[in-house]
């Protein structure tokens, strides 16, 4: 996410980006995702969770088209100064050579509104990784480039507040036990609050913070350092979502199949919306992702179908995964976290299994909040970068690595209702990601590749959404969502 032009990677094909874009946007979202169902009801949530698959779908598009302009600009530059270099290099020529040059010259220095229809198609190959800060330098004015990192800033802190209160509320429901038997974790029909015993005179809260606190002695010192995420790692962490994901989805459906539905859904409760709203813009979230998902992709020829693809695929897993938690268990006993609800003997008789669902989040998200601090830490330094200027070694090893780790580490401390989180975190920052910054990228890349490279040049990769009434949608919709949610706050805080 840091604003630059990064090398592309090894090339894959098609389907393994479409693999790699399903796992991407299928984490920890889809965890709060059933109790944001269940509050809001059925119906409800079903049409807000399609319709906002399809706008995340629109914009994932836009995106795509930004980056294959960006690229046509950084391929027309590379261009224009290799016909420098010829220039230079045929001035010591001879008077007959000068004349056959300047002859080829002037068939090749045509202007590009007449360049051949390939050619200015093979302009817009994605083939340089510009990640969307860089995008975001090419196509904003300062103002716009600065508003960009506050939001992805914002997110990335949402982000690792939600990760750093998740693993300890985790540990929490699966070790403490208000009945002693800790092999069970979370009990059936029992509401815990935070001031029920854990371990002697231990209240449930302390037991909290106490994992907090490790949580943040273990990781938080990789903010201090570079890290990224190996191969390896990637693969391991997504076979256990995958494994976590299908034995819930076999539990739940077992349950309802032996007539152990508990589940009786409204068909709509407004008051829920404004959670679900955020759970969901949180769970389709990949925009901030798709330069390094996308350009290594190695035959791009029908990537907007695959991308339409994935998104179906990922609605359905959204739907299956929901539908069953919420006919399965009753609304008001479902978790933020959808997996401790397998932490249960009467639910799940064999304690690995109940351990392993139990702490599953544990594993994952610990493998991804060192990068994602890591992530954030580069944005602050980026916001405030100067040309040519460097930070003292006290700003660049100590305070931006602390500003990133204190804020969230705060948040998660003062509470751990993860579903507000993750709602909030969509709601705002993420509608900003997801909704405004494509619009306002393809937008001006539009503008400028007309400028650049003429009105008749055609983007290979353009959205099939290019009518400008789409991007006045989209962006309608992001500010009206937003003042829908804070009036939300606002009239729910005032009836309290």
């Amino acid at each position: 996410m840091a604003g630059e032009i990064t090398e592309t990677g090894e090339l894959y094909s098609p389907y393994v980006g479409l693999v790699y874009m399903f796992n991407l946007i299928v984490g920890t979202g889809a965890l709060t995702m059933p109790k944001a169902f269940a509050t809001a009801g059925w119906l409800v949530s079903l049409v807000l969770l399609v319709f906002l698959g399809f706008m995340s779908f629109v914009t994932t598009t836009f995106v795509i088209e930004a980056m294959a302009a960006a690229n046509a600009q950084l391929h027309w530059k590379r261009m224009e100064n290799h016909q420098e270099e010829e220039e230079e290099d045929s001035s010591t020529a001879s008077d007959s050579d000068v004349l056959v040059q300047d002859n080829y010259e002037r068939a090749e220095k045509r202007p590009i509104l007449s360049v051949q229809r390939r050619g200015s198609l093979n302009l817009f190959e994605i083939t340089d990784r510009v990640e969307m800060g860089q995008m975001a330098s090419m196509f904003f004015n300062k103002v716009g480039v600065n508003l960009f990192y506050f939001c992805i800033i914002i997110y990335l802190y949402g982000d690792l507040a939600i990760y750093a209160a998740a693993v300890p509320f985790s540990l929490m429901q699966v070790t403490c036990s208000a009945t002693g038997n800790e092999s069970c974790g979370v009990e059936a029909d029992t509401k815990h609050n935070d001031t029920d015993p854990c371990w002697g005179p231990l209240r449930r809260v302390d037991a909290y913070r106490i994992y907090l606190a490790v949580f943040t002695l273990l990781l938080g010192p990789f903010t201090f350092f570079d890290v990224q995420k190996t191969k390896y790692l990637q693969i391991l962490t997504s076979l256990m979502r995958w494994v976590a994901f299908a034995i819930m989805i076999v539990l739940a459906l077992v349950r309802i199949g032996n007539g152990h539905r508990e589940g009786h859904p409204p068909l709509a409760d407004f008051s829920g919306i404004r959670n679900l709203f955020g759970v969901c813009v949180y769970s389709f979230m990949c925009q901030h992702s798709l330069p390094s998902l996308v350009t290594p992709v190695s035959s791009k020829r029908h990537l907007t179908r695959l991308v339409f693809l994935d998104y179906v695929l990922i609605l359905a897993f959204y739907g299956l995964l929901c539908f069953t938690a919420i006919f399965c268990f009753r609304g008001d006993s479902l978790m933020d976290m959808y997996t401790l609800n397998f932490a249960r003997c009467d639910v799940v008789s064999l304690a690995a299994v109940r351990f392993f669902l139990g702490l599953f989040p544990v594993f994952t998200i610990s493998t991804n909040f060192p990068i994602i601090a890591v992530t954030l830490r580069n944005n602050w330094k980026t916001l405030f970068h100067r040309d040519g200027g460097t930070y003292p070694w006290v700003v660049d090893r100590v305070v931006f690595p602390t500003i990133t780790l204190l804020p969230p580490v705060l948040v998660a401390f003062c509470t751990h209702d993860l579903e507000s989180l993750v709602g909030i975190t969509g709601a705002y920052a993420g509608t900003g990601i997801q909704y405004v910054i494509p619009a306002f990228l393809v937008y001006h890349s539009r503008k400028d590749t007309q400028l650049a490279l003429g009105y008749r040049t055609i983007n290979k990769h353009r959205s099939p959404f290019r009518h400008a009434f789409w991007v006045g949608f989209v962006l309608l919709w992001a500010f009206s969502c937003f003042f829908f949610v804070t009036a939300n706050i606002v009239l729910s805080e005032t009836k309290v």
